[in-house]
């Protein structure tokens, strides 16, 4: 349960050092499988189903879906679990929470409540000459939401520029996708998009908070997910211990869509953070960037 009464709907499998895994917009705790039937070989593994997706509550009011709510059920379901420094995996939206998560709990000098942080398809709308369009899109989204129901949601925005990829390669789970994101509650999508996804910071606005990050950091993006390419190399650049992966002729959930190599690229990622060999970037391999964390010189 949250802090503000909202049951969530989580499942586990495994057991050892502890993952949890933060879906993105277009999906729910079913979206991990890949991952929890892989890394639940070797690790307990925690995914849940967000506040305003089934079969967790369903808020009614727009004032509960923010950031911030976001942010804090992370943590209600690390501290609800009693889970020791876990592993936080996030994609796209869920990233999102995973890295804000990051910012105030596991910021140098603070408490550390997660051991690593994987932000995966992260950065749609972060850009500063994105993020007003984002934000009125996302209010658009929320009112189709409401007006013509999830069937139709999912065969227009289900169907965008960065899923074509997963469409190409893998027609029959991204069938799967798609069936699951129509059966998502109408008023938790709606109230998602607009308490959420309308009112988010732009992450460029936020460098300071986010170059204080003090754990390992893995960011990966599709090479052909265009909103998320340029916020990944500004988060590589930002966080003094992240890694970036870019996964070739990939779209945005990479997760799903190449299952094999994201799980690769996870899998020894936590094997070097929980060795402790995932550090700092060498300040010699580190020069000024022209374009800098914020765009700046």
């Amino acid at each position: 349960m949250t802090d503000d009464g909202v049951k969530l709907h989580y499942e586990e499998a495994g057991s050892g050092s502890p993952i949890v895994f933060v879906h993105e917009y277009a999906g729910d705790w079913r979206s991990w499988e890949p991952q929890m039937r892989y890394f639940s070989r070797s690790h307990r593994c925690i995914t849940y189903s967000a506040r305003g997706y089934l079969p967790s509550d369903v808020p009614a009011g727009v004032e509960n879906y923010s950031q911030e709510h976001w942010r804090e059920d992370v943590r209600a379901v690390v501290d609800g679990l009693k889970l020791d420094r876990p592993h936080v995996v996030g994609l796209s939206m869920g990233a999102f929470a995973t890295l804000h998560f990051g910012m105030k709990y596991c910021a140098k000098g603070g408490p550390l409540k997660a051991r690593s942080l994987t932000l995966a398809g992260v950065g749609s709308g972060a850009h500063p000459a994105t993020y007003k369009g984002f934000q009125e899109s996302a209010r658009i989204y929320s009112e189709e939401i409401r007006k013509h129901g999830m069937a139709h949601f999912a065969g227009t925005y289900g169907h965008g520029a960065a899923r074509l990829q997963y469409r190409n390669k893998d027609p029959r789970g991204f069938a799967e996708y798609n069936r699951q994101l129509a059966e998502h509650s109408a008023a938790g999508s709606a109230n998602t998009m607009a308490g959420y996804q309308a009112r988010r910071p732009s992450l460029y606005d936020l460098t300071e908070e986010i170059s204080r990050i003090d754990v390992p950091v893995l960011v990966m993006a599709g090479d052909e997910d265009e909103p998320c390419i340029e916020a990944s190399i500004m988060l590589k650049r930002a966080i003094p211990r992240a890694g970036l992966a870019l996964l070739a002729k990939s779209g945005h959930g990479i997760n799903v869509e190449e299952p094999g190599l994201f799980n690769q690229l996870l899998d020894d990622f936590l094997h070097r953070a929980e060795a402790g060999s995932w550090g700092e970037r060498d300040p010699r391999a580190a020069p000024p960037s022209i374009w800098g964390p914020a765009g700046k010189p």
